[in-house]
């Protein structure tokens, strides 16, 4: 059975990124549709996956971390970064997609992982 999951490491900190908000939304025909929000805990990571079982299908997503609204609770004064939007593909809806996010106030990086 397939799944999405995420998890967000705050690479300045040295730690995982607690209490950011997540939303995900399906892009179809220029339409978007949010089909999930959640907010990372204590290890980075959401508790339960963004998607699975028969919820997960195949199309174009995109998962929007705020990023700066984090980052302000960190009590940081940077306010480059605000919303990070990654936009990917699901194409096989039985596999297990995983899109981690290691952010820092000025930059970011992801990766399909496992």
């Amino acid at each position: 059975m397939g799944r999405l999951t995420t998890h967000v490491l705050d690479t300045a900190r040295g730690r995982p990124a607690a209490g950011m908000r997540i939303d995900l939304f399906r892009l179809e025909g220029g339409m978007e549709e949010r089909v999930a929000t959640a907010t990372t805990n204590a290890d980075g990571r959401v508790d339960e996956p963004l998607l699975d079982g028969s919820a997960l299908i195949g199309g174009i997503y995109e998962i929007r971390f705020a990023v700066g609204a984090y980052l302000q609770a960190q009590a940081d004064d940077a306010s480059f970064l605000d919303v990070i939007p990654v936009r990917f593909t699901i194409d096989e809806a039985e596999a297990h997609y995983h899109v981690p996010l290691l952010v820092s106030p000025f930059g970011y990086t992801t990766y399909r992982g496992s």
